[in-house]
């Protein structure tokens, strides 16, 4: 096997990008105020407005779980409830961060096929019960790309967010990989945020290159209200903010976000095309953005492992996630390709 630098078990591995690190240095000259009352931080939540061609209030957290859990709190009460998908982000994997944060709203769990909550299913959820004895349902929150890796379309999200409307809900975007979606979509970022009736992005940087901090964009204006002291009560208010949003600066100058984004998912498909032609390898979803879930039989994964490749199986028990990075290399798709089919000679 060639370079075992890079991997593909998360696109938390990759390290920062180039363009991100040379903004945080630039910024490192500056004796700057703090928290956020600096011209880097201005500077990018402009770069924010521009990028979606609208009015928002744009706030930078440390992670994701983060802009998740407090974006879902600025809409719910506690006695509130919200929509998701049964695999989502929110529910799997943040630790219970949003019913935390909002007091304990309760996440109400929805099927859908490749990962996606429909509109049939959102109108159902939410007329299944209308009596006090129930949480009642406040918020729809979608996630672009979606946990497996799949894409809701524009024309997808725009009827999302016509039924939350019609139905008084608000919508949440988790866009943790955002910028894969957009890349993989060719569209404008407006098209599937607030022209599609998206209230509140949680706008992902670091699995696109930079070393921490996501951005919460709020489009509705409304519920970015006082929504500074949220951050600051759930430690999330950071004294040196330009460390935080300077390389969003370096990100969003010139479409480098995008060009990651692209870079990303065009390894995916690379890695896409060389496997799904393996004998036994069997694909779990569409490859649609920067990652590749296959289905492996056990000791397969056990020799990949063996030979030092990381990656997650967390669906099902031979189900693997593969996932490709704004650094990952050609030849590290081909050595991995490689490997696997070998790894599944004799089984």
């Amino acid at each position: 096997m060639a370079d075992m630098q890079r991997h593909f078990a998360s696109d938390n591995y990759a390290g920062v990008c180039p363009e991100a690190w040379a903004a945080l240095e630039e910024a490192n000259r500056d004796h700057a105020p703090a928290y956020g009352n600096d011209r880097w931080t201005q500077l990018a939540a402009d770069h924010i407005r521009e990028l979606f061609e609208t009015p928002c209030e744009v706030f930078f957290v440390f992670n994701g779980t983060a802009a998740n859990s407090l974006a879902l709190a600025s809409a719910c009460q506690s006695y509130h409830s919200a929509l998701c998908h049964e695999v989502a982000h929110v529910e799997r994997d943040e630790c219970g961060a949003p019913e935390f944060f909002s007091n304990g709203t309760k996440l109400l769990l929805l099927p859908g096929e490749h990962g996606k909550l429909t509109p049939g299913g959102i109108d159902e959820a939410v007329k299944r019960r209308t009596d006090v004895h129930y949480p009642k349902p406040r918020l729809v929150t979608v996630t672009q790309a979606t946990e497996v890796g799949t894409l809701y379309s524009p024309g997808e999200l725009r009827a999302i967010g016509a039924i939350s409307k019609r139905l008084g809900l608000k919508l949440h975007m988790d866009g943790a990989r955002f910028a894969n979606a957009v890349a993989a979509l060719g569209v404008e970022p407006r098209e599937i945020t607030w022209q599609a009736g998206v209230d509140v992005l949680s706008f992902g940087g670091t699995k696109n290159g930079t070393a921490i901090g996501d951005a919460v964009v709020f489009f509705n204006l409304e519920l970015a209200a006082e929504f500074e002291y949220r951050c600051k009560q759930a430690g999330q208010l950071c004294s040196k903010m330009r460390f935080l949003s300077a390389p969003w600066v370096g990100m969003l100058r010139d479409g480098v976000w995008l060009k990651h984004g692209r870079h990303a998912n065009a390894m995916a498909a690379l890695l896409h095309d060389l496997v799904v032609v393996i004998a036994g390898v069997k694909l779990l979803f569409p490859r649609q953005a920067n990652s590749v879930f296959v289905d492996l039989p056990k000791p397969v994964i056990e020799r990949l492992w063996a030979r030092g490749w990381l990656f997650y199986n967390f669906i099902g028990e031979g189900g693997c996630r593969l996932m490709c990075s704004w650094d990952t290399q050609e030849e590290d798709v081909r050595s991995l390709a490689a490997d696997l089919a070998e790894a599944m000679k004799g089984t």
